[in-house]
This record gives structure tokens, C-alpha cells and sequence, in this order.
């Protein structure tokens, strides 16, 4: 009931607020002026214009349908001045009572203002590395607000960690520099510090849902990604990473606008691996067999006549693949007066995953207000809340796909499930698990600030903000006893809920002032607090009388699973300050410092400081510049250094600590506590320096902008678990060791060129990246984890293994049997090269970097065409030279009949094919990591076609109507690659292991159509 109460509360608020009417005196008239503002190209109305008498302060604002009235002591003719946010300020003489006139869109004025941290500043004005995602690139992604990114920020390299819906992606800005703290940048979404990890109780199998995915990517108004220091040393110890600054929609001042978006579409899988049928799965084991034991002869598995009758058997990836369906709903209410500003929304999003039984759902809502309540003082509100629900594929469903032998059968005769791979190897039938087996988890999330603005002196402005991120998971599965995962458990269940609480003050002051009209200075000076809450409790019991129940009753399970539950807390305070000074819009300086104090470092390193300092020239504000005016309308030169650091290390990280153990003693069982981690007192941060300097370039009156920025990053004192001595009784330990460096070099170019009613803007970004160790502390040279390697000199992310050297022939058994790597070589096996030249390969003594995940350049190139009434928008992203290692098809490749193989085994080895890239089937293969797995992942991609109409006013109009839009929307489309997996556009995630591509859930691509009402 309180609840309600305070919702009526805020309604009476708008309606009081809405329904204020300033009053005057009455004007004396002796001209009356009725017009429209509509759009040069589009020729749709424009609400919002502000039309002035110049000369005089009287002005006006066009209402919906872009008319305007004017009543006014001045006679005809005088001159209005138009003026609109994204459009070229216009001056028209008017004689008569009725006028419509047409604006012109300036692309640059629509990037012209850039939130940055703690405030705003104009493009002009700014001595810092940032850049603004394209309208277009907001409007192509209903998903996640991280998806507005791929392609569209220079030096921002945006990977997918997985296609299940609602799963989250790998963010790099300007390269990762951390290998066991986190790389991903920080999100601040209406002025809340997030960093986006994965909110989980551990019940859950397979991905996780993306906490990020429950902001509707329709609410949000800008995205700003900081990248050089003096951008983000503003945020200190966070602020390594890069940091992206969200910025929700906001009312407008006497504009009423009600917007309904629908859309639909489907998707499918973008492209399947390719695998053997049931002839040339069964041909594949008769050879394995056959080479462990000629004597039993050539057909040990099938005979031909029997092959001949199997036809293509079962393609399990077709049994799992479907054509999804995906739809959003999106309704919105914006408006406002002089005084008080709001915009509600609600946002219903459902995409099935392209494997049955896996899916995403979003239902969100929002309300922004922002309110003057006196001449010196403001108050705001920004609040969303969102539920999410997932269905997520289990962990090794995708590999049990593409392992899973053709010849197997989903059923068996008597219509219960095939339980598992009838070979050696031992996989789960895939679609049993699907169908059967409950895998879900349930978020919610309620992000609000609230903030009061008062004017302590004339130029003066004390900011206050509350705010609160509160996050609730739930997760639940379920394995029958009727799957081969269950039969031993007699049915599993288990759920999980976990909370992540947070709440953040912040506190700043703010000065501005001109001095003698040239003097321009702007300084900030705050204090923040923020401290975060996690806890999680998990339970579950075994040995269920049936299946009915799920995960239900726990009560019905015979066999309680011990319980788990834990918490963790961190704080952050911090002092900051920043001062901003131009001279005459000529000469710019800027200079910042945070002081962070963090939980999660030792006692001697609480603190942490990160100043940072930046200069401008505005080069075509001086006097010589004028000669070279016509060609060239601005120059900007840049340059900054700064620190920054990252705190994203876990908590407790320096402290010792203890876990409990089970142990018998005697007939009982108790429980103990072990101690697992020595204590560091003097864990401190990452930090990383940053050098940056930038070209900001117009030319042809800014038709053509150009950005250039050169920058290089050093991160020292990185966070490594080293090794200490065993006396200690412990094997490592989390220090400050080592170093890594990025350098490199983006380039952004925007153009906006119009010929009547074509006109055509796009914005196309290329950056360069050199991704190297510089060391690694203790004077440790290299360290290896499994198929990766971390050496000084060599990137993060270089892949470790062998290096083949053709197939063993028969003759050359005797000379060259001891570069295979087995004890009794066989003619048919894989060569292998001997790096150490000892004579002999092993997989130990021979193994050498063998390639790369970091990329020599991504690219993107966004494009809007409109032509009257049609709009065009084309996204294209890209990236090249990276590699990717393909664990799927080091799995298919293993030849051994036990499992489902790769086509290329069409091509194995045998005495009358003797293959010199394709080895021998055999039953019982040593594998080994080698370059054959390492795939150049290069592409380029289609990213987003959007094909749009806008419906001509004298249709609309009759229904009462200001503008009805309709779409058609292609994502995915076409992509150019080589990579042989599902998608090139693939990590796991890790910053020592990335560009991984293990039973990852495959990418898709969908086409869908939408329309647009607003009224």
C-alpha cells in the first residue's frame, strides 16, 4: 500500500508541475507570425526549435508537429534566428504571416557536447582522448548497451564471449594491460561507477547473464568512452581501463512526446561445423580399429553393404539449432515545463537462443525527472528497475554436439533417450539435456541516483548525490534421472540466490567563471564514498522418488548436498579535483588528481594518487591561421600524461585466509579450517602511465573531421601469483611484479556531405595496437599456463605449442620417426619441428610461441544515407591479424573413432592416400597443441543493415499522428573470414588466455522489422 501511495505521490507531482502557467501582462500586437520547422532532408517536423526575433529577447518553441506562433510588438519584416540541438543555427527575414522553413543537420553540433567525468564539456574545449558513439550505432542494438560499441570507437575492441542470449562481452580500450586483475573498462550510467562482474552463486552451468543486460539499450541518450589518462585519472584507482560514461534520456522543456517501438524478427545459427555423416563417421572408425589390429581386417566396426544403408545418420546440430524468434516492445513518455522535466519508460525484450531451450528475457523500466524547485537550487531523479530471466545451455553441450558420432540415435527404439556416446569416449546426448535438463537463472536489478544542485554563490555549485545499485540473483537447476547426467545422483537439484548491494555519496563543488572575457576557468573539486555488499547461499539434495518436483521441493530429495554461503564487502573513498583554464578559446590546460583509499590493498599501500595534466592549442584562432580558413575550419593540437590505477583484484587479496575442511576421525566427521592464502601488507595497486597526442582536424567548413591520436600505456606492478619458498608453507603468493606496455596509433574520420535530397554521413575509425611484456619480476624470463605462454619481449595472449612439419611417410619411418613425438612411430603420424635442435621432438623441450589473439588493427565504418522519406544505415566492423585457437577442431582432429570428427578426416593418411597435411586415424591418439589449431582470425562483417521509411506527413497527419517510422533490420548478415569455426568474432574472456574457442555457444544472424509510432 505504501508502495502505491508513493507512486501516486510522484504522478501528483507531474500533473502539479505539468499544469503551472506562468502569467503576464498583456503584449500589445502588431504582427502575427504562424509557421513550421521541418527537417531539409527527412521533411518531417522538428519539435523543440527555439525561433527568436534577433534583436530582441522574444522567442518560441515549436510544439510537436513543428508549428510555431508568434504574437509581437514588432512589424513585418524582421529577422528570426532558429536554433535546435543537431542542426546549422539559421537567420530568415520574414514579410509575411505564415512561413515554413527547413533546417539543415550539423553533424558536427551533434557531437559537439561530451560528458566526461563528474560534468560536461564541448568538443572544442576538451584536451582529452574521447570520443561519442554514433546515433546510428545506439539505434542498431535492442540487446546490450555493449553492443553499441563493436566498430563504432577507435581503439575500443569489442569480442563476444559467448552468442547465448543475454551473455556479455569482452570490452579492450587500447588493449588489455592487466593478467590476473580485471581488463574490462568502467561503465558510469547516469553518474554510478559500475564495474560489470558477473553476478552469480555459483549453482548455475554454462554462461552467465550479463549484469549490463538489463539496462534497455533504448533509454540511453549518449555513450563517451574516456580513453587517455587526463580523461579517466578522474576515476583514480578505476580508471586503467578506459572508462565508458552512459547518459540516459532526459525530458525536454514544452515538449510532450509518447513513443511506441515494436520489432520482430528471427535468427539462426551464422554457420556450422563441418563433421562427418554416419558413411564417413563409420569409414573413420573401421581405419582406427584397423590400425590397432590388422589381423581382425578392414570392416571391424560396419561392413560397407552396411554403411552403404546408414544414409547421413543423425546431424546433431541440427537436431539442436533453430530459427529463433525475437521481439521488443518499447514504450516511452517525455516532457515538461520550464520547471520540471521527465521521461518514463517500459521496455519488454525476448530473444530465443538459436539452441532450443536456451533464451533471454528483459523487462525494464526507467524514470528520469529532473526539477527546478528555485532560482538557485535543482533536483533530480534517475531510476531503473529490471528483472532478466535465462535459459542457459549447460557447460560442454556444445562440444557434446559436435562429438557426438552420427551413427548414434537421439532415442532409443523404445522411445526413452539414448543416454550417451556408445563409445569410448563418454558424452551425454546433447539433446536429452536440452529438453530435459533445467539450467535458468532470474535477475534483478534496481540502479537509482538521486542529486540537489544549489547555487552557493553566483558562479559557485554545490552537487549532492545518493545512489544505489542493488542486485538479486536467483539460479536454479535440475538433472533428471532420465538423462545419463542423472543416473548416478537418481536426479540433482540445486539453487542459488546471491545479492550485490551497493550504495555510493558523492559530493563535488564547482566554479566557473570568465575573467576580462578571455579568461576562461572551470574547477571541480569533490569528495566520494562507495562501498558494495555481496553475499550468496547455495543448497540442493540427490535421490529424488521422481522427476515431478524439479527443483521444487528440495524436501523430496533423500540425500541433502552440504550448503555453501559466504560474503564479501569492499569501500572506497575518495578526493578529487580537477581544474579546467583556456585562454581566449586559443590555449587550453588541464589538470586533475584522485585520491583513492581502498578495502582491498594491503596496510601499507591503502592510499593510492593519480594526477594527470593535459594542454591544447587551438591553432585556427590565431591571426596567421586566416590564409589557410577557406580549406581548414579548425586544428587542435593535444597532449596529456597521467596515472591511473585497478583495484579489480577480489577482496580479501592481502589479508591470510582460512577455509573449512570435512575430515574423519575415527567413525565422525569433522570439520576443520585450513589455511589458504599468506598475508601481503604491502599489495598495492596496478598503475598504469599514459602519454597521449591528438590531431583534431576539420576541413571543408567540417564537413570532413579528423582525429589522430598517438599514445603509449605502461602498466607496473602488476599482480601476479608468484612462487615463494615451500618452507613458507604456501606455493605462491599475489604480489606486485612485472610490467606491460600498449602503444599505438587511432585515426577517426567523420564526414557529412548532402546534394539536395541525398545526403550521406559516416564516421570511419582504424586503430593500431603493440601489445608487449616488459617484465615479470623476480628476473622471471617466461611462464607458461597450458597452451598459452607469457614472455617478456612477446604480447599477452600468445599461443604456446608445437610446430608440424608435414606426415611421416612410409620410407622415412627409421630417419624421421623421432620427430612425431611417440615411443613406436608409425608411417601416417604428425611431424613435428625440433625448436632445440637436440635431435628428438618432445612436447616439452619443443614447444614455441606459434601465434597471437591480439589483432594488428580493428576497424569500423558506420553510414547513414537519407534520400527524401528512406534512410539507410550500414555498419561495418572489422579485424585483422589475430588469431584464434580452435579447440573445437583440435577435438574433431583427434581421428580416433571414438567421436565425431572433422571432414578433414576424409583426407586422413592410409597407405593409398598418402596425405602429407592429414594424419592417420588411430584408436588411441597422444594429443598434442600445435599449430595446426591456431586459425587466422581475421574478418571483416556486415554488422548492421537498417533499411528505414518515414511515412509523409500528409498521411500521418490524418490519424493524428506526428511521425510513423517503419525499419528492416539485418544483423550478421555476411561475413568475409577464413577461420573454419562458427564465428571469428570469439574469446573466453581471459586476459592470459584470450581468442579461445572451445564449445563456446555459436554466434547468430537474424533479420527483423520494426515500426515506430509517436505521437
Amino acid at each position: 500500500m505504501k508502495k502505491k501511495l508513493n507512486i501516486l505521490s510522484w504522478l501528483s507531482v507531474f500533473l502539479i508541475s505539468l499544469g503551472i502557467n506562468a502569467q503576464s501582462t498583456k503584449p500589445t500586437i502588431n504582427s502575427t507570425l504562424d509557421g513550421v520547422i521541418i527537417d531539409q532532408i527527412t521533411k518531417q517536423p522538428i519539435p523543440g526549435v527555439t525561433i527568436q526575433i534577433k534583436g530582441i529577447t522574444h522567442s518560441v518553441i515549436t510544439d510537436l508537429d513543428g508549428k510555431f506562433s508568434f504574437q509581437t510588438g514588432q512589424s513585418f519584416p524582421y529577422t528570426l534566428v532558429i536554433s535546435s540541438v543537431g542542426y546549422v543555427t539559421k537567420e530568415q527575414i520574414v514579410n509575411d504571416k505564415f512561413i515554413q522553413i527547413a533546417l539543415k543537420e550539423d553533424v558536427k553540433e551533434l557531437n559537439e557536447v561530451v560528458v566526461i567525468g563528474y560534468g560536461t564539456t564541448s568538443k572544442k574545449d576538451y584536451t582529452g582522448a574521447a570520443e561519442t558513439v554514433s546515433k546510428q550505432a545506439l539505434r542498431s542494438t535492442q540487446r546490450s548497451l555493449e553492443s553499441a560499441l563493436q566498430g563504432s570507437v577507435a581503439g575500443v575492441n569489442v569480442t563476444q564471449t559467448s552468442g547465448q542470449p543475454g551473455a556479455g562481452l569482452s570490452i579492450r580500450v587500447r588493449g588489455g594491460s592487466s593478467i590476473q586483475g580485471g581488463n574490462e573498462p568502467l561503465y558510469v550510467i547516469d553518474g554510478f561507477p559500475i564495474y560489470n562482474s558477473d553476478v552469480t552463486s555459483g549453482v548455475l552451468s554454462g554462461t552467465s547473464t550479463n549484469p549490463l543486460s538489463a539496462i534497455n539499450p533504448a533509454d540511453i541518450e549518449s555513450i563517451t568512452v574516456l580513453k587517455d589518462a587526463s580523461s579517466t585519472a578522474i576515476y583514480g584507482s578505476r580508471g586503467a581501463n578506459g572508462v565508458v560514461i552512459v547518459t540516459t534520456k532526459k525530458g525536454k522543456s514544452n515538449i510532450m512526446a509518447v513513443n511506441y517501438d515494436y520489432s520482430i524478427g528471427q535468427n539462426e545459427v551464422r554457420k556450422k561445423v563441418s563433421v562427418l555423416d554416419a558413411a564417413g563417421f563409420s569409414r573413420l572408425r573401421n581405419a582406427a580399429l584397423f590400425d590397432t589390429n590388422p589381423a581382425a581386417g578392414t570392416n571391424q566396426y560396419l561392413s560397407e553393404a552396411q554403411i552403404a544403408q546408414l544414409g547421413k545418420g543423425v546431424d546433431w546440430q541440427d537436431a539442436a539449432f533453430r530459427t529463433a524468434q525475437t521481439q521488443n516492445h518499447q514504450l516511452s513518455i517525455s516532457g515538461g515545463n520550464n520547471q520540471t522535466k521527465y521521461a518514463i519508460s517500459g521496455n519488454y525484450f525476448n530473444q530465443e537462443g538459436i539452441i532450443k531451450n536456451t533464451g533471454f528475457e528483459r523487462l525494464s523500466g526507467r524514470i528520469n525527472l529532473d526539477s527546478k524547485l528555485s532560482d538557485k537550487s535543482r533536483f533530480g531523479v534517475n531510476l531503473s528497475i529490471a528483472e532478466t530471466k535465462s535459459k542457459v545451455a549447460p557447460s560442454g553441450l556444445v562440444t557434446a554436439l559436435l562429438s557426438m558420432p552420427p551413427t548414434a540415435t537421439i532415442y532409443e527404439s523404445d522411445g526413452s533417450y539414448t543416454l550417451r556416446n556408445p563409445f569410448e569416449n563418454i558424452f551425454s546426448n546433447p539433446i536429452a539435456t536440452l529438453n530435459e535438463r533445467k539450467n535458468r537463472a532470474v535477475n534483478t536489478r534496481v540502479l537509482g541516483t538521486v542529486f540537489g544542485e544549489y547555487d552557493v554563490l553566483e558562479n559557485l555549485v554545490l552537487k549532492v548525490s545518493f545512489g544505489t545499485d542493488l542486485i538479486g540473483n536467483k539460479e536454479s537447476t535440475y538433472i533428471p534421472s532420465t538423462i545419463y547426467e542423472g543416473l548416478i545422483t537418481n536426479g540433482e537439484a540445486k539453487i542459488g540466490n546471491s545479492t550485490n548491494k551497493t550504495w555510493l555519496n558523492e559530493n563535488t563543488l564547482t566554479y566557473t567563471k570568465v575573467f576580462s572575457e578571455v579568461h576562461s576557468l572551470n574547477v571541480l573539486a569533490g569528495y566520494t564514498q562507495q562501498s558494495s555488499t555481496r553475499d550468496f547461499v547455495t543448497t540442493g539434495s540427490q535421490q529424488f522418488v521422481n522427476d515431478i518436483t524439479s527443483d521444487h521441493s528440495l524436501q523430496s530429495g533423500n540425500l541433502a548436498l552440504i550448503p555453501t554461503s559466504g560474503e564479501s564487502k569492499w569501500a572506497l573513498n575518495s578526493y578529487l579535483s580537477r581544474l579546467n583554464y583556456n585562454y581566449d578559446s586559443k590555449y587550453y590546460f588541464t589538470a586533475s588528481i584522485r585520491a583513492d583509499g581502498s578495502s582491498r590493498f594491503g596496510k601499507n599501500n591503502k592510499w593510492g594518487y593519480f594526477p594527470s595534466v593535459a594542454a591544447a592549442w587551438q591553432i585556427d584562432k590565431e591571426n596567421f591561421f586566416s590564409l589557410l580558413s577557406n580549406t581548414i575550419s579548425s586544428l587542435k593540437f593535444r597532449t596529456s600524461y597521467g596515472s591511473t590505477g585497478n583495484q579489480e583484484i577480489g577482496e580479501y587479496q592481502s589479508l591470510s585466509t582460512l577455509s573449512s575442511v570435512k575430515y574423519l576421525f575415527g567413525d565422525q566427521i569433522y570439520t576443520g579450517f585450513t589455511p589458504t592464502r599468506i598475508a601481503n601488507d604491502d599489495l598495492g595497486w596496478e598503475l598504469t602511465n599514459q602519454f597521449d597526442a591528438g590531431i583534431d582536424l576539420g576541413i571543408f567548413n567540417n564537413k570532413v573531421f579528423l582525429t589522430l591520436d598517438a599514445y603509449r600505456k605502461t602498466t607496473k606492478n602488476l599482480l601476479l601469483d608468484v612462487q615463494i619458498p615451500y618452507t613458507s608453507g604456501f606455493t605462491s603468493s599475489l604480489q606486485n611484479f612485472g610490467s606491460v606496455q600498449n602503444q599505438g596509433i587511432e585515426l577517426g574520420i567523420n564526414t557529412s556531405l548532402s546534394n539536395g535530397d541525398l545526403s550521406w554521413t559516416s564516421n570511419f575509425n582504424i586503430a593500431f595496437n603493440k601489445n608487449k611484456v616488459l617484465a615479470l619480476g623476480s628476473d622471471a624470463e617466461f611462464y607458461t599456463f597450458g597452451n598459452y605462454i607469457l614472455k617478456v619481449g612477446d604480447p599477452l595472449g600468445s599461443f604456446y605449442g608445437a610446430v608440424t612439419d608435414g606426415i611421416l611417410q612410409t620410407a622415412d619411418v627409421a630417419t624421421k620417426g623421432v620427430f612425431t613425438g611417440n615411443a613406436a612411430p608409425k608411417a601416417g603420424d604428425r611431424l613435428y619441428k625440433d625448436i632445440n635442435g637436440d635431435g628428438v621432438f618432445t612436447t616439452a623441450a619443443d614447444r614455441t610461441t606459434i601465434g597471437n589473439a591480439q589483432p594488428d588493427f580493428t576497424f569500423g565504418f558506420t553510414n547513414n544515407f537519407t534520400y527524401r522519406n528512406f534512410e539507410l544505415g550500414v555498419i561495418i566492423q572489422g579485424s585483422v591479424g589475430n588469431d584464434i585457437l580452435n579447440g573445437n577442431s583440435q577435438a574433431l582432429e583427434l581421428f580416433n573413432g571414438q567421436q565425431n570428427a572433422s571432414t578433414s578426416a576424409l583426407d586422413a593418411w592410409t597407405p593409398t592416400n598418402p596425405s602429407t597435411t592429414t594424419p592417420r586415424a588411430k584408436l588411441d591418439p597422444a594429443p598434442v597443441f600445435s599449430d595446426r589449431f591456431v586459425e587466422d582470425g581475421s574478418f571483416v562483417r556486415f554488422k548492421n543493415i537498417t533499411l528505414s521509411y518515414n511515412l509523409p506527413k500528409t498521411v500521418i497527419e490524418k490519424f493524428k499522428l506526428t511521425a510513423v517510422k517503419l525499419r528492416l533490420v539485418g544483423e550478421n548478415l555476411i561475413t568475409f573470414t577464413n577461420y573454419s569455426g562458427f564465428d571469428p568474432e570469439v574469446t573466453n574472456g581471459s586476459s592470459i588466455s584470450p581468442g579461445t574457442d572451445t564449445g563456446i555457444y555459436p554466434a547468430s544472424k537474424g533479420i527483423s522489422a520494426g515500426l515506430s509510432v509517436t505521437f
